[in-house]
């Protein structure tokens, strides 16, 4: 028998972390009659999420509907399984497809985001269905939940960090431990033991700015290698669930982003430039040969495995007609020396130190595929909007992979609910987004987190 605990407060529920996963956890929550606490170790919410680029990807659309495009959910799910090389959970992964379409306009109906009127293709999907909310940063979408969570009176609690999970005699979520008043730099606060009379979401995203834990999942990974993450993404909320029993899938599983760029900290400014014009519109190649190396619409795990086994930076190269067709304001990038513009192919060549023959020839025969519409290197997917790389000035950008992404995490059945390593019902103990593992397997396509983030929020939210 465990002796009596002392406890310092009591909730129905409590939701660890204040991205896009918790915060509409907290609101679906609330919006069952359940009171609701959510709890941030930051001194503000958002987490990785308020500096995602916000995008949102979902099948069968009005968006694409008017824009002509045909798509299903079985085409997504299809995407999602080649990318993550057949190993992600089914179950989950069709949870996430069947329920994309219903999350998307769930931010739109309920929370009333305003979204770009276009639609886009990343690396991966077969067709555009990807959705960027106005201003281009998941900061719009974090805004508009934040106005929900205030309307219904939920209460954030920052600076607090989450430090244990208690159990009682059958193992069931009771409650936890956290700190309050946490001091980052410190690792101290006051401890403080919160019962949960309903149970606890973990939404407390993956651990890519986690160095010792991710190099114990993948050597490559170490300090060496930057991340787009912010630095509070660590594993310690994983841990504690890891610690009671929870089981854990993919967690060598870690994605890192193609389009960063060695010469700015962080996620940056230059991934705009090259998520949405140049591997839709231009070509990469390696600087010591000139030549192309990969499909510049490949997934991301293709694209950063290439420039991996190259060992060096890349350089991206696209044209003015690119950059204008795509109506983006790549403005900070350029002011800020990430991409570089030049009123020649040659100027660009010399610049990088590549010899302008060989990149004039890549070039060259990469216009031969955008006019007949079929890449016989690497068999890119040729837009329909493509125009041959030849109007200057030319637009040029260093590439190196920054880790951005843990596929890998706690184990969750479709209801959101954390399963024990032998798949057995943790039960109270509920988890949503980038914290659970198994929907993406070997590689995440690019809109598909904050998609999983609101579908699995709201299960874990309701089933609460």
């Amino acid at each position: 028998m465990k002796k009596e605990i002392m406890w310092d407060e009591q909730v129905d529920v409590l939701i660890v972390g204040s991205g896009f996963a918790g915060l509409t956890a907290a609101i679906e929550a609330s919006l069952s009659n359940k009171q609701v606490l959510v709890i941030e170790k930051m001194k503000s919410y958002g987490g990785n999420s308020i500096i995602s680029d916000g995008g949102i990807a979902a099948p069968s659309t009005k968006l694409q509907e008017k824009w002509n495009i045909q798509d299903s959910e079985q085409l997504m799910y299809d995407d999602m399984i080649k990318a993550g090389l057949g190993i992600n959970l089914p179950e989950l992964l069709h949870t996430v497809v069947y329920n994309a379409k219903e999350a998307f306009e769930w931010t739109i109906n309920t929370l009333g985001v305003p979204y770009l009127d276009r639609v886009d293709i990343f690396g991966g999907h077969s067709v555009a269905r990807c959705y960027t909310p106005v201003g281009v940063t998941g900061g719009t979408i974090i805004r508009k939940m934040v106005d929900k969570i205030n309307e219904l009176e939920i209460p954030i609690q920052f600076s607090v960090y989450f430090q244990s999970i208690i159990t009682d005699d059958l193992g069931q979520v009771i409650g936890c431990v956290v700190l309050k008043d946490y001091d980052y730099k410190t690792n101290t606060g006051i401890p403080t033991k919160i019962k949960t009379n309903k149970g606890i979401i973990l939404a407390s995203g993956g651990y890519g700015a986690d160095v010792a834990f991710r190099s114990i999942q993948d050597p490559r990974l170490d300090e060496s290698i930057q991340t787009t993450n912010k630095p509070f993404a660590t594993a310690e909320v994983l841990k504690s669930a890891l610690n009671i029993g929870a089981g854990s899938i993919h967690l060598s599983q870690i994605q890192l982003g193609a389009w960063a760029s060695p010469d700015e900290k962080g996620f940056g400014h230059g991934p705009l430039f090259a998520d949405y014009i140049l591997f839709q519109y231009g070509v990469i190649v390696d600087p010591s040969t000139g030549k192309r190396f990969v499909n510049e619409l490949g997934d991301r795990k293709q694209s950063a495995d290439a420039m991996l086994r190259i060992n060096h930076p890349c350089v991206g190269i696209a044209d003015e007609s690119a950059v204008k067709h795509s109506g983006w304001d790549i403005s900070k990038a350029i002011s800020r020396g990430v991409v570089k513009t030049f009123d020649s192919v040659e100027d660009l060549a010399n610049h990088y130190e590549m010899d302008p023959k060989e990149v004039n020839e890549t070039i060259l025969r990469y216009n031969e595929f955008v006019l007949k519409g079929k890449d016989d290197d690497f068999n890119k997917q040729i837009v329909s909007s493509a125009q041959p790389i030849e109007t200057a000035p030319f637009y040029a950008m260093r590439l190196w992979p920054k880790v951005h992404f843990t596929m890998g995490g706690l184990s969750v059945n479709a209801n959101a609910q954390v399963l024990d390593s032998n798949n057995q019902i943790i039960k109270n103990l509920f988890a949503a987004g980038e914290v659970v593992g198994g929907v993406h397997g070997a590689s995440r396509l690019g809109s598909c987190s904050i998609t999983e983030c609101i579908v699995f929020g709201r299960i874990a939210g309701k089933n609460v």
